[in-house]
């Protein structure tokens, strides 16, 4: 059976299969992105953040053609499907709006005569290793600004996703990139190590799983390669005070069924003080449970099917196993083949394989909480670091608790607020770099210092 096929988790149905990259192949592809290089990099930059926008404008003008494709590979609500191309193309834009920037020199103050500055110049080919949840999204947002660096690409996108993948490559194809600037390969997890080996590529970048993420760093440790992880969360979503509970609650909601619940930086704890828990939970369990589930091109569908039939079973797994331990079933909880429901689970203890795992899919945790320290307390106690949504209306609380927690970003009585400018990552098991803003451009550069005498 192939590695690569499309596969509608809606029906079960195998709709087309991908033969996986000779070994022949995938070395003419990493000579081809290594010659590539050479002159990519002194391509000007003014070319290569306009080739770059014209990507952004044929993911704007392919825009129902694109999301009709990753409906089908990974179940996708069209109407997310939609908005997930249309933030593909506001990243893309971004890096070619900010092209000089993000390659101008960084003046140094020094103490002696003459000038000192840091210049940004591109390392080499790249290895992408892409996941399925937001296959547009995640790609914009490594490739884009790697390429207006002058990097080239080679990208791995997930098993499930090889038609999306092929709609990416020929964008940029038809930008005008030329050949070897970005190619997207059909490769096996033994290939991509090959790959990462390979003395021509300078680095790889991951998204997804903490195992995929360790499997991919311990190759590129062995071969002294930079590699950027940006893996699972639990993110925590902190009530501590409201004015308006169900504003409150429906954030909560949205935070915790975009993209089906299969985001890494979904909140999926909710850590509520005990004056608002009984009655937050009464609502948020309302909500949750009327979250139409159906046909995800259906344009009143909420939920569509997990990505597969395999995740649908390992979230269900894991709902049984934590009642069967103990936590309390409120609402949801029965699987419909790869459908799963809105569903709420309280009584969650620190004895239970639940508090500590991520549940990928629209599962709901509910803490009760004394107090703000309390509620710190069970942010924190995760190995996990992405993201985090505090609620108060206390503004000192609310700049103190987020300078307590940790992750790599906090969001304050806000949700779904992500911009192509603001940087995204995590801490501890969550990854190691950022993507988006100005900072992903940094992942991949030599910052080169160049000392010039009076």
């Amino acid at each position: 059976m192939s590695e690569y096929a499309v596969v509608n988790p809606a029906t079960g149905e195998t709709l087309a299969t991908y033969p996986t990259i000779t070994d022949d192949a995938l070395e003419a592809v990493v000579a081809g992105a290594d010659a590539a290089f050479r002159t990519w990099r002194t391509t000007p930059v003014a070319e290569r953040a306009a080739r770059i926008r014209k990507v952004a404008e044929l993911h704007r003008e392919r825009r129902n053609e694109l999301a009709a494709i990753i409906v089908r590979e990974m179940g996708k609500p069209l109407e997310a499907a939609l908005g997930e191309v249309d933030f593909a193309a506001d990243i893309t834009e971004y890096y070619a709006d900010h092209a000089d920037k993000i390659t101008g020199d960084q003046p140094i103050d020094i103490e002696g005569e003459g000038t000192a500055v840091i210049r940004r110049t591109a390392l080499g080919p790249l290895l992408g290793i892409m996941p399925w949840n937001f296959p547009y999204y995640q790609v914009a947002r490594f490739a884009a600004p790697n390429i207006v660096i002058g990097n080239t690409i080679i990208l791995k996108h997930a098993g499930q996703c090889p038609e999306s993948a092929a709609a990416i490559e020929k964008m940029y194809a038809d930008a005008g990139l030329g050949d070897g600037v970005y190619t997207n390969i059909y490769a096996s997890n033994e290939q991509a190590a090959a790959v990462i080996a390979d003395r021509r590529v300078q680095g790889v970048s991951v998204t997804g799983s903490e195992r995929a993420g360790a499997a991919v760093a311990e190759v590129a440790g062995r071969n002294l390669k930079k590699v950027a992880l940006e893996l699972g969360g639990s993110d925590p979503f902190i009530l501590l005070s409201t004015d308006d509970l169900d504003a409150a609650v429906q954030a909560a909601v949205d935070a915790r069924l975009d993209n089906t619940g299969q985001s890494c930086n979904a909140a999926k704890r909710f850590i509520v003080v005990d004056g608002l828990y009984d009655e937050f939970v009464e609502k948020f369990t309302a909500k949750m449970t009327e979250a139409k589930v159906g046909d995800p091109f259906a344009e009143d569908t909420v939920l569509g099917p997990l990505s597969s039939l395999t995740a649908a079973e390992r979230l269900a797994e894991q709902v049984d196993k934590a009642v069967a331990q103990g936590a309390t079933l409120v609402a949801g909880g029965k699987r419909d083949g790869a459908f799963y429901p809105g569903t709420v689970l309280t009584d969650v203890t620190s004895e239970m394989d639940a508090y500590g795992e991520e549940f990928f899919g629209p599962v709901g945790i509910v803490f009760k909480v004394a107090d703000e320290d309390e509620a710190v307390k069970i942010a924190n106690d995760t190995s996990f670091g992405l993201g985090s949504y505090v609620f108060t209306t206390d503004e000192d609380q609310a700049a103190r608790v987020a300078d307590k927690i940790d992750a790599g970003m906090v969001y304050v009585n806000v949700v779904l607020a992500d911009e192509p400018g603001l940087p995204f990552g995590g801490v501890k098991r969550s990854g190691t770099s950022r993507e988006m803003g100005l900072l992903a451009a940094d992942e991949f550069v030599n910052k080169k210092l160049i000392r010039i005498g009076a």
